[in-house]
């Protein structure tokens, strides 16, 4: 397992919601690669809530759609932009979940879209939620002209925690 580098640390007014690790009310999510899947491993926080103790259906969405970016943004070196996002929630996750885990792979691709099947277990590996996002797959020329940044990793065998 790799870490992946985010390229955008450095970038003037980078603040996403999902992965800026300086947004003060963001998810601050890091992204590793393992052959074929992208993964977040994530602590919920009772801030996130939608009900007492329960993580709010919107954060798990966004853990799905933000994860699948990264699918774009490493498997295919591109800019993208959500098209479709589709998720079953199967088990409610607790916010004081010690980890939640998002996996992520690229199911196929038509043209300049990609379909990317993304899976959400809480910390003893039970599906919790999964999603189907359809990303809009930017040119080479739009990506550049968006101030994409090609994504690489760091070493080997590196833990989240």
């Amino acid at each position: 397992m790799r870490k992946i580098r985010n390229p955008w640390l450095h970038k003037e007014g980078y603040n996403c919601f999902g992965c800026a690790p300086d947004n003060p009310i963001g998810l601050h999510m890091e992204f590793f690669e393992e052959g074929d899947n992208i993964l977040c491993f994530w602590r919920p926080q009772d801030h996130f809530e939608g009900w007492v103790g329960v993580l709010h259906g919107g954060i798990i969405s966004t853990l799905i759609d933000e994860t699948a970016g990264w699918v774009v943004t490493r498997k295919l070196q591109a800019a993208g932009m959500t098209s479709k996002l589709d998720v079953t929630f199967r088990k409610p996750i607790t916010s004081n979940e010690v980890q939640v885990t998002v996996k992520a792979h690229l199911a196929e691709r038509r043209r300049n879209l990609a379909v990317i099947n993304v899976v959400v277990e809480n910390a003893h590996g039970e599906l919790c939620a999964e999603g189907q996002v359809i990303y809009f797959v930017m040119s080479a020329e739009k990506s550049a002209e968006m101030g994409f940044i090609p994504c690489d990793v760091e070493g080997d065998n590196l833990l989240p925690f």
